[in-house]
């Protein structure tokens, strides 16, 4: 009989159950890491390259939402909360605000990630054959939490911490910040739809998650 190879053997009993084996975890854990590069990568680019004056295209959520859709729930929410990092820690910086902002962003990106993983699941995204439209609608709908948060923190949170001179402009921003939200995660959406329709891509994302 051929022997397997001990390295694919190895696991970690707990509560008398196997769980991952050791080099899987270390790989889901290197998926997460360089999902979380790869959002923040693109943060810092919509504050330069992808910076037009009054306009900046910030595409950060990719990161977020392949590590949704692809690892699930709790891989959406730890890139999330990565992702929301460069941001907080930025924008915290820039206002003089950093202890209203960088747990803002934070919790705000992780939303997105947990429920685009708990949609993708919930609607078994992934293994279906025709999946576009699904994961344009499901990024959409994933940012939902997030939005309402987002609005909370503007309305509710600002005004009662923040100074009263930058929470009176900062409030005034809310829509804008929205409407370009909303705009950003649909081409990301559409970006989406086409990495979950590419089987090479999809290969590779699984090969790194399994």
């Amino acid at each position: 009989m051929a022997e397997v190879s001990p390295v694919k053997e190895v696991g970690i009993r707990r509560a008398g159950k196997n769980t991952l084996p050791v080099f899987s975890r270390a790989r889901r854990v290197a998926f997460v890491g360089m999902m979380g590069a790869l959002s923040n990568i693109l943060f810092l680019a919509s504050v330069t390259v992808l910076n037009w004056g009054q306009v900046a295209l910030d595409l950060s959520h990719m990161g977020t939402l392949i590590a949704g859709f692809f690892g699930g729930p709790l891989a959406g929410s730890a890139v999330g909360v990565i992702a929301g990092l460069g941001s907080g820690l930025y924008f915290g910086s820039t206002s003089g605000l950093m202890a209203l902002f960088l747990p803002g962003f934070v919790f705000g990106k992780m939303l997105t990630g947990l429920s685009v993983g708990l949609i993708s699941r919930g609607l078994g995204i992934m293994g279906r054959k025709r999946k576009g439209l699904l994961t344009l609608v499901s990024t959409l709908l994933g940012y939902v939490p997030e939005c309402l948060f987002t609005v909370f923190f503007f309305m509710v949170i600002i005004p009662l911490f923040a100074p009263p001179a930058a929470a009176s402009f900062l409030v005034t921003l809310l829509m804008p910040i929205l409407a370009k939200a909303w705009i950003e995660m649909g081409l990301m959406g559409f970006y989406m739809a086409a990495l979950v329709g590419n089987q090479g891509f999809t290969n590779l994302v699984s090969r790194l998650w399994s």
